[in-house]
């Protein structure tokens, strides 16, 4: 594969992470010449295997892929991503056909383990010593796991306020070095990108093998759908890594022959933080913006990856929204009614697909995918608080006195005098 910068299109050198030319980010091209039959025949072949690197939903793919070392890939069994039903919340949104693909059921519980097991197994084969990434909370867990296992030094910057207290204790499980930074994830980042790729890995989504991996979540999902193509793909947006990744995914299917068309893509941003939102709706230049919401996966005021996502959205005739944190908080607790517990920026799917059903964009009986990136139990604190409040539907506990009113309770319940 080779390595190119994704605006002006520049040959880049390997181990670099921006453009020489014009400071672009940079992107590999795909030139596989396996055909779409013989793909597809290699790929089901892969899925009956026991082999380790076959089990990963990412290393699966691997002619896809940049071509690295066997001994160096690092793998979890990463992106063995379900795709569920979703009636409850097809009901809650107004429409016929929606699924949850959930890229929370990870090894550590969001889609970042599938750009990391590619970015981490790169630095393992080039000799790095030290791992780097800022982050809100689900880019640090998956990079110091990924980095234990293959043996580096993980470290990690962090907001010192609004991170969850699950997605920390994780980092910290995973042996990481956390250093708390007196602002927010921006400026995280910012610190990271002074640093020098070729002395340290950094892992944050401006890294070229991170959206390869990410990519593969697309392939996933094609392939539990035995290769027909949602009408629609609606997924948060933050730093919008993962929004480039599944548009390189569907547009390399396409190229290859796998399908035959693009889905269209809707990006789905918290009101708080949305400044890819009039860039996509009315053009010109991003504008970053101080992020403010309570899904604090998506709290990106200034998402590095604006570019190359705004060229997928616009080449899959897509678009971009804006929900509020309350349409985020219902729509979490919806998709929980389905069985499918997700953390709070994974529901601005739902939010989304429910304002996009509203203002006639997505029709009734169409066939939409939301992507669910991060598991419930990255943020029970959150979940609580919602159930505690006076939410719409919030679950409250139940005090019942006595064993006999206990029992009549769930008779009742069973006999279908209570709701």
């Amino acid at each position: 594969m080779q390595l190119a910068c994704s605006e002006c299109r520049a040959p880049a050198e390997a181990d670099t992470l921006f453009c020489a030319a014009c400071g672009g980010l940079l992107a590999f091209i795909c030139n596989t010449t396996l055909s779409a039959a013989d793909l597809r025949s290699l790929l089901a072949q892969r899925r009956l295997s026991n082999a380790h690197i076959d089990t990963s939903g990412v290393w699966r793919y691997r002619e896809l892929l940049p071509s690295l070392p066997l001994e160096a890939v690092t793998t979890l069994r990463e992106n063995v991503a379900p795709l569920y039903s979703a009636s409850t919340g097809a009901a809650y949104a107004g429409c016929a056909r929606l699924s949850y693909l959930h890229l929370g059921m990870n090894p550590t519980a969001s889609f970042k383990d599938a750009g990391m097991t590619v970015a981490i197994s790169h630095a393992k084969a080039r000799g790095a010593r030290v791992a780097v990434c800022a982050s809100t909370g689900n880019t640090a867990a998956a990079m110091a796991a990924y980095a234990a296992r293959a043996g580096l030094i993980a470290v990690v910057l962090v907001p010192a306020k609004g991170v969850s207290a699950a997605k920390l204790a994780q980092t910290l499980d995973y042996g990481a070095r956390v250093i708390a930074i007196d602002g927010d994830f921006d400026q995280a980042l910012a610190m990271v990108r002074t640093l020098d790729p070729q002395r340290t890995a950094i892992v944050n989504s401006v890294n070229p093998y991170r959206i390869e991996g990410q990519k593969t979540a697309a392939f996933q999902l094609l392939e539990q759908r035995d290769w027909q193509v949602p009408d629609w793909l609606i997924l948060p947006g933050g730093n919008l890594g993962n929004t480039s990744a599944f548009g390189k995914g569907f547009r390399e299917a396409l190229q290859l022959g796998l399908i035959d068309r693009l889905p269209r893509l809707a990006v789905v941003q918290a009101a708080g933080a949305a400044p890819f939102v009039p860039v996509v709706q009315s053009g010109g230049q991003l504008q970053a913006v101080k992020a403010e919401t309570n899904a604090t996966a998506i709290k990106i005021g200034a998402p590095a990856s604006w570019r190359k996502a705004l060229q997928e959205v616009r080449d899959s005739s897509g678009t971009a929204l804006a929900v509020s944190d309350e349409q985020i908080a219902d729509a979490r607790a919806i998709i929980g009614r389905d069985g499918v517990g997700c953390e709070p920026a994974s529901a601005a799917s739902l939010a989304g697909a429910k304002q996009l059903r509203e203002a006639g964009l997505l029709d009734a009986d169409a066939d939409a995918v939301l992507v669910l990136t991060g598991h419930v139990l990255k943020d029970t604190a959150y979940a609580a608080a919602y159930h505690e409040s006076s939410a719409a539907f919030a679950n409250h506990p139940l005090s019942i006195g006595s064993a006999a009113d206990v029992a009549q309770y769930i008779a009742d319940l069973a006999s279908g005098k209570l709701a």
